[in-house]
């Protein structure tokens, strides 16, 4: 090919990186062409030439450099030797003189243990403390029990209409609902089911009404929350104040916390140790099948004792039965309960005891087991 072709050629003498010299090619140099031609590239510096220095500083690690910095510029060996090298070679060729030691697999992660997912002390405690509050009212004096009765209603009222606020921008009238709910159970201890009907027809009339000072934007859904939490809390806890009017009224308010806490207890003691088949995971995926049949043996067991033992003229089949109807009625309270909450979109209604939530978080087995419970005492013993 005619050298006219790529440009002038380069003076003579003029040796380095970037030229020739009259001896031939110099180490190192570029080939021809008008990238690399001087007269062409007049402000283009001189490549430095780089020392065969050992990437890692040291005898030992020559091969180790040599291996990862491959290329004319970076060998240690003549051009001649370099001349026979292939990119695919030289690596492999470093590599097994001078294997990299294979890095120590990951110790394996330690098993996790099961966890309750509470802080157990503080909820076994706070029960402890809340069962001799109760214990201690029931026996003591009715009118007291009643009085904590109402109490629990007016913070589960304030605990759920909260959520519905901060969750669903549902203004449930909290004003009528607890001068209502306190009313409803007391008007259940002094007049029995029909003053709970009668007064829990009253409350609904009266947030209908109290809503209507607030825009009308909103009304319906605030309104059926507002009758919806006036049954589900003041009026299924009016069946509790009822139990009390009996002879052996504490011992059947007994029987019913008994119960519905033994039942709670056989479901997390057995479904914690042995559950593995989930009852019902889309609302609850903690509860297990294993963990309600716990709740029902240890329900059952403990109802036939309470029947025999506590209850006047009761028998212990019948505690069987009423035990039976417990655990169907605390899981489906909870499973209610959680319901509404995974609809929320939160854990608990609260954060007024430790280890359990809120109130409601507490109420939710015993509301909807307390006309369970009181209807089967009357059918087996009486209302007397």
């Amino acid at each position: 090919m005619n050298d006219s072709s790529w440009g002038a050629p380069p003076a003579a003498g003029r040796a380095g990186y970037w030229g020739t010299s009259e001896r031939g090619p110099v180490q190192g140099a570029a080939p021809a062409g008008p990238a690399y031609d001087a007269p062409e590239a007049p402000h283009t510096r001189p490549m430095p030439i780089v020392p065969d220095v050992p990437a890692y500083g040291g005898d030992q690690d020559d091969d180790r450099g040599a291996a990862r910095l491959s290329g004319p510029l970076f060998s240690s060996r003549p051009p001649q030797s370099r001349s026979h090298d292939t990119p695919q070679a030289r690596p492999f060729e470093a590599a097994s003189q001078n294997p990299e030691p294979m890095p120590d697999a990951p110790p394996p992660a330690p098993q996790q243990k099961k966890s309750a997912g509470r802080d157990l002390g503080a909820a076994i405690g706070v029960g402890v403390g809340l069962g001799v509050v109760i214990v201690a009212s029931l026996f003591v004096v009715k009118a007291v029990f009643v009085g904590v009765v109402a109490v629990a209603v007016v913070v589960g009222l304030w605990e759920l209409t909260k959520r519905l606020e901060e969750r669903k921008g549902i203004n449930a009238p909290l004003v009528p609902l607890a001068l209502g709910g306190a009313a409803m159970v007391v008007a259940g201890y002094v007049r029995g089911a029909e003053g709970a009907w009668v007064a829990m027809a009253l409350t609904a009339l009266a947030v209908l009404v109290w809503r209507m000072t607030e825009p009308p934007e909103g009304y319906l859904k605030d309104v059926t929350a507002g009758v919806f939490a006036a049954f589900y809390v003041p009026f299924l806890a009016t069946f509790v104040a009822m139990m009390l009017t009996a002879d052996d009224g504490p011992w059947r308010v007994l029987t019913f916390l008994l119960l519905t806490v033994v039942s709670d207890t056989g479901a997390y003691a057995v479904g914690w140790r042995f559950g593995k088949t989930k009852l019902a995971p889309r609302i609850s995926p903690g509860k297990t099948r294993e963990g309600l049949l716990g709740a029902v043996g240890f329900a059952m067991v403990a109802g036939a004792l309470c029947m025999q033992f506590l209850i006047d003229d009761g028998s212990w089949w019948q505690g069987l039965l009423l035990g039976l109807a417990v655990a169907a009625s605390a899981t489906l309270g909870d499973l209610g309960e959680s319901m509404i909450k995974r609809d929320l979109g939160i854990k608990d209604m609260g954060t007024l005891l430790p280890g359990h939530g809120g109130i409601m978080d507490r109420l939710d087995s015993l509301l909807p087991t307390a006309p369970v419970v009181w209807l089967l005492l009357v059918l087996f013993v009486g209302s007397g």
